[in-house]
């Protein structure tokens, strides 16, 4: 499939909930594409053919994956039959092997307030999309009062959902599972979605609007510290320099433009990921808090 017809499709399914676009990032088949929708192959793009096992596991990611924590193996080997991924061990340690990630939920539903409270010391320094706590209004709000004077930010405590679910008038424990489950989607369905492509962005993509000479495709595929954009996050940058969309603006963005251009103009179609590291003097003038890091995957198209 040509570039343009593989972008277009990409276009006719957006506004589908649960979209994919799998991107090989190194290796010989560099830049080749598999967009899928509701775990479908609907187009591919590249000379790379994708074995059945990992298209397979690139749809299974479209599901969330459960992880549960828990320390006593009783309760644990019990779990084993509802969760991806099941960890005996303490809170601290359990907590400690989920990996940061800006789009990860976490539900507190512990045995004890204190073993709340050591859940949530560590979750809200994790990086993390929603916090939810089973708790009554009452012992919520002395919990949270109390993390504020032992410093906690009240900005993080605030966004804790607690009571958790949503409002359906729950009685059984069954019926306050569907509650909890309700909310997890509710707040899915409502996040703003970073890796897709705007207008603008797409009316070069599809071929509807000409770039003269050619054009790269900037796309953040990692970032660390006060990167300024999500993971996700996409721009062109057309052969005459002019920048369609953003990753940040600023010294980061403009040395992605430049390695874009240089890229351009050598006539380089081998897609690279490049590195981006802001120190934190060059943060402040950009008037970051600290420095930060992120990592592009550069193509030209």
């Amino acid at each position: 499939m040509e570039l343009f017809e593989f972008y277009k499709k990409i276009e006719e399914y957006q506004n589908q909930k649960n979209n994919i676009l799998a991107t090989v990032l190194e290796g010989e088949n560099s830049g080749s594409r598999y967009f899928l929708s509701e775990g479908e192959l609907i187009a591919a793009y590249g000379d790379g053919a994708i074995p059945d096992e990992q298209l397979k596991e690139i749809a299974k990611a479209e599901q969330s994956r459960i992880t549960e924590s828990d320390g006593r193996k009783v309760f644990g080997e019990a779990l084993k039959q509802q969760a991806h991924l099941v960890i005996c061990d303490s809170f601290e340690h359990g907590l400690a092997q989920i990996p940061d990630r800006e789009d990860t939920y976490f539900l507190v539903v512990t045995r004890g307030h204190r073993y709340d409270k050591e859940c949530l010391d560590i979750i809200l320094k994790k990086p993390h999309c929603y916090v939810g706590m089973m708790a009554s209004r009452g012992r919520a709000a002395l919990l949270k009062k109390q993390m504020e004077e032992e410093g906690t930010d009240w900005k993080l405590l605030d966004k804790i959902h607690t009571p958790v679910g949503m409002p359906i008038n729950a009685e059984t424990p069954e019926e306050i599972a569907i509650s909890i489950v309700s909310e997890l989607i509710h707040e899915k369905n409502s996040l703003r979605k970073t890796s897709g492509y705007k207008k603008e962005l797409m009316e070069y993509l599809t071929g509807r609007k000409k770039a003269e000479n050619g054009m790269a495709l900037a796309t953040i595929i990692e970032r660390q510290g006060s990167a300024p954009r999500e993971i996700g996050t996409k721009m062109l940058v057309l052969a005459d320099g002019t920048l369609v969309g953003t990753i940040g603006g600023g010294c980061m963005e403009s040395e992605v433009q430049h390695q874009c251009l240089r890229m351009i103009h050598d006539g380089d179609r081998t897609g690279k990921i490049f590195k981006v590291d802001m120190t934190v003097s060059e943060a402040e003038e950009e008037g970051l808090v600290c420095g930060g890091t992120m990592q592009v995957f550069l193509e030209v198209l």
